[in-house]
């Protein structure tokens, strides 16, 4: 699975994306981000706070309970705004 990090969470981690193999209880956008959040130091600040996350999957945004299950991309990113 590709996992894209953005913004912040980008600059926490220290990398704009990885490719990852989940174990299979990892289920939800939210049991990937609690598992990455094990990787590293940066990837502990980044997922910190799971409740400032928004996420994608294969490009169409999802609930952090989203199932990921054959996913081929998720993306991770804080919350968006514009005019």
């Amino acid at each position: 699975m590709r996992v894209l990090y953005f913004a912040w969470v980008r600059e926490r981690i220290g990398m704009g994306e990885e490719m990852v193999t989940p174990p299979a209880d990892v289920r939800t956008v939210a049991d990937l981000v609690t598992w990455l959040a094990a990787r590293s130091d940066g990837h502990a600040a980044a997922f910190a706070e799971p409740a400032r996350l928004r996420a994608a999957v294969d490009q169409d945004f999802v609930a952090l309970d989203h199932v990921v299950a054959g996913a081929r991309e998720v993306a991770i990113f804080p919350p968006v705004t514009g005019g």
